[in-house]
């Protein structure tokens, strides 16, 4: 078959094109990837004959240059030309924060405000991970002056009416574990039908700027990851990520209710877990002396979409 050269408009080929090619020549954004590292922790508790209570937290750096210098942010950085996006999460996490070995699953993308950088167009590709707190030491390093683990919850504040359209309001509360460092968002989530889709549309204010605040557009990307690692809880196993091999129900349960912010009814969670769970010989005894039968994961465990 004789090889066909196809020229464009200009008559050149696409070797030639190619050859005469300046990307120089084009505006281009900037792209940067953003890591969103939470864990379950224990609640501080003077308790000892109660199983402690667990709380969501996300791992956030203080900014050590400008723009947003002593803002908090989530860990990230730009992606260098010679890399891929991977590549760039895993460097830009070592630097910045010392972590190492964390699986990430890809968030979104933002984009849609090309204002969100300061300083030239930005577009940013975010990624989520659940991980088990005791396995990472965390140290600020690069452009990152601190780094510090924050318990975290969204809680619902009230609904309403505004011209036929629905809002909610929640509050997103960020609280760090060592310092006196406390940001609270208030968000406005306006809910709009285009048939039978909701729409949200989030508007987010700063409630406490003298104790600190998000930098960039990152209360939005921290907003939106919460949201998606609650809707995994429902068709994924990402909960027992922060278990041991071996688990009480109690164990279990108290996962479930720190990343979903609420209580759950026993009975309610133990009909939805079953499948999910193996039974095992083993007993567990608490500090007050009452035995709990140990479980597993069952690696069979398929989700279903249609029952």
């Amino acid at each position: 078959m004789k090889d066909i050269q196809l020229k464009n408009k200009d008559g050149l080929t696409e070797k030639e094109f190619l050859e005469r090619y300046t990307p120089g020549n084009y505006e281009k954004p900037s792209t940067t990837v953003d890591m969103l590292l939470f864990t379950v922790d224990d609640k501080k508790s003077y308790d000892t004959e109660k199983l402690p209570e667990k709380e969501l937290k996300i791992l956030l750096i203080k900014r050590g240059n400008h723009p947003y210098m002593e803002c908090f942010a989530i860990p990230g950085g730009f992606v260098n030309i010679d890399e891929t996006l991977n590549e760039a999460v895993y460097r830009e996490l070592k630097e910045e924060t010392n972590v190492e070995n964390v699986y990430f699953e890809q968030l979104y993308t933002w984009g849609d405000d090309i204002k969100r950088d300061p300083r030239m167009r930005v577009i940013s590709v975010s990624y989520i991970a659940l991980v088990d707190k005791n396995n990472i030491k965390p140290q600020a390093g690069d452009d990152a002056c601190d780094v510090e683990w924050f318990s975290i919850k969204r809680e619902f504040i009230s609904s309403s009416k505004n011209n036929g359209a629905k809002e909610d309001t929640y509050n997103l509360i960020l609280k760090s574990d060592t310092k006196d460092s406390e940001i609270i968002y208030k968000i406005t989530e306006k809910c709009t039908k285009n048939g039978i889709i909701v729409n949200k549309e989030p508007n987010y204010e700063l409630l406490n700027q003298s104790k600190g605040k998000l930098a960039f557009d990152h209360v939005q990307i921290i907003d939106t990851a919460l949201k998606r690692l609650k809707n995994k809880l429902e068709y994924t196993p990402i909960a027992f990520t922060l278990l041991p091999e071996y688990f009480t129900l109690s164990e279990l349960q108290s996962v479930y209710e720190a990343i979903l912010n609420k209580p759950l009814i026993k009975e309610d969670f133990l009909i939805k877990i079953t499948p999910m769970i193996k039974e095992t010989d083993c007993i567990s005894k608490n500090s007050n002396h009452k035995s709990e039968k140990y479980y597993k994961f069952n690696d069979n465990w398929q989700h279903s979409f249609f029952k």
